[in-house]
C-alpha cells in the first residue's frame, strides 16, 4: 500500500519491498547479543520478530577477533562512566555478545522460512564473504564502522543496498561514506539517525536531523534506535524515517549485553504497527473536511427556531439558538437576524432560512 504523499526522491529495494516514504517503514529487529551465547535462544527470537510481523531481522557479523585484539591496556576498555558496559574489556565484551559465524547460515534460513529478510552488518572482509555466500540482500555498516573506507569499497561493489548508522559521526564522515559508496557505482543507500549511546536519551535523539540527512544526501532516510520503548521511533516517522531499526530480545528479565535497551516481542509488534498507524496519519496537505467527516459536518451548529413563532414576531436569543446539527443558517449570522420578524409562522425545531425572517 501506498501513502498518498508525493514519489520521494530517492528508494532502495530491499528483497521484494520497496522502502521509501511512499511505503510503510521497515522495521528492522537487531538480535545482537541478545541470543545469550544460545542458538535455541537465537531461533526463538526469529519466530518472535516473525509473530510480531516485522519484515526483517538483523545480526552482526564479527568475532572478538575481527573487530578487535586480545588486550588490555586502557585504550582497550570501556570508559567507567559508560552507562551499561563500563569498565569492561572490549575483547571480552565482543566474545560475549558476538553471533557465531556456523549460527548464521540456520538464522538465515529460519528468518526466511518465516517470511523475513535476514541480513547483517560486517565488520571486516571476510564477514563480507560469508554474508554473499549466504546472499543476503542489504548490508548495514556500523555506526563506529562508517570511517572504514575499504569495508565500504567492498560492501558497495555487492551492488546490494547499503544502510549507513550516523552515530558518532559528523558531516564530513557521512559525506565521505556516501561518495564512497557511489564511487563504486551503488547508489541505493539509506542514512539513518542514530546516537551511538547504551541506551540513549530520548533527548539525544535530534529527530529534525532526519529530513537533514535526505535532502543533503538525496537518501533513504532512518532512524536506528537505541532508547527506551517506541516514542521516539514512531515519532520518527513524521520526519521522514523510512526504517526503523531496534533491538529486540524475548525478555529483558533475561539479561544480556544488550537487554536493558531491546524491546520484547509485544512491544516490536507495537512498534510495527504504530508506526504504521503513523505513516498513514501523514497523509496530504489538506484544509477542509475529509469524506470521513460527513457525518461530523451534518452535525455542526447552526441557528434554529427553538421556540414555536408566529408570523410577525420578532428573532430574539429566546427564539432563536446555534445548536446542533446543520441546516440552519451559519451562527455568524444571529447578530444579523436577531430584532428582524418572522416572515411567517414555524414550529420549534425549524432550521433558520433567509426567507423566514
Amino acid at each position: 500500500m501506498s501513502s498518498t504523499s508525493s514519489t520521494p526522491a530517492h528508494q532502495i529495494r530491499i528483497g521484494d519491498l520497496t522502502v521509501s516514504e511512499a511505503h510503510r517503514p521497515f522495521v528492522a529487529a537487531e538480535m545482537s547479543g541478545n541470543h545469550n551465547g544460545d542458538l535455541g535462544r537465537a531461533l526463538e527470537i526469529v519466530d518472535a520478530i516473525a509473530d510480531a510481523g516485522a519484515p526483517a531481522i538483523k545480526l552482526q557479523t564479527y568475532t572478538a577477533d575481527t573487530i578487535t585484539i586480545d588486550a588490555d591496556g586502557p585504550a582497550f576498555r570501556i570508559t567507567d562512566s559508560h552507562g551499561l558496559w563500563g569498565g569492561r574489556n572490549l575483547y571480552s565484551l565482543y566474545q560475549e555478545a558476538h553471533t557465531p559465524w556456523e549460527w548464521h547460515e540456520q538464522i538465515f534460513a529460519r528468518a526466511r522460512e518465516r517470511g523475513m529478510i535476514p541480513f547483517s552488518s560486517p565488520f571486516d572482509a571476510t564477514a563480507v564473504d560469508l554474508l554473499e555466500d549466504l546472499d543476503a540482500q542489504v548490508y548495514k555498516i556500523a555506526s563506529l564502522e562508517i570511517g572504514d573506507i575499504p569495508l565500504l569499497r567492498k560492501v558497495a561493489r555487492t551492488g546490494k543496498p547499503v544502510i549507513l548508522s550516523t552515530g558518532a559521526a559528523d558531516a564530513a564522515d557521512v559525506d565521505l561514506a556516501v561518495s564512497t559508496i557511489r564511487a563504486e557505482g551503488n547508489d541505493q543507500i539509506a542514512v539513518l539517525g542514530c546516537t551511538s549511546s547504551y541506551p540513549a536519551t530520548a533527548e539525544a535523539s535530534n529527530l529534525r536531523t532526519i529530513p537533514v540527512l535526505r535532502d543533503t544526501w538525496n537518501v533513504v532516510v532512518g532512524l536506528s534506535d537505541h532508547t527506551k520503548g517506541i516514542g521516539v521511533s514512531v515519532a520518527a516517522v513524521a520526519f521522514g524515517a523510512s526504517i526503523l531499526e531496534k533491538h529486540v530480545t524475548l525478555r529483558r528479565a533475561d539479561g544480556g549485553v544488550d537487554s536493558d535497551f531491546s524491546l520484547e516481542p509485544e512491544e516490536l509488534k507495537a512498534l510495527v504497527d504504530e508506526s504504521y498507524a503513523a505513516w498513514l496519519a501523514l497523509g496530504e496537505v489538506h484544509v477542509g473536511p475529509t469524506a470521513s467527516e460527513a457525518e461530523s459536518q451534518r452535525l455542526r451548529r447552526s441557528l434554529f427556531v427553538v421556540q414555536d413563532v408566529r408570523a410577525g414576531d420578532e428573532v430574539t436569543e429566546a427564539n432563536v439558538r446555534s445548536i446542533r446539527p446543520a441546516g440552519g443558517l451559519e451562527p455568524r449570522y444571529l447578530d444579523v437576524v436577531l430584532g428582524r420578524r418572522f416572515a411567517r409562522d414555524a414550529e420549534r425545531g425549524t432550521p433558520l432560512s433567509w426567507d423566514l425572517v
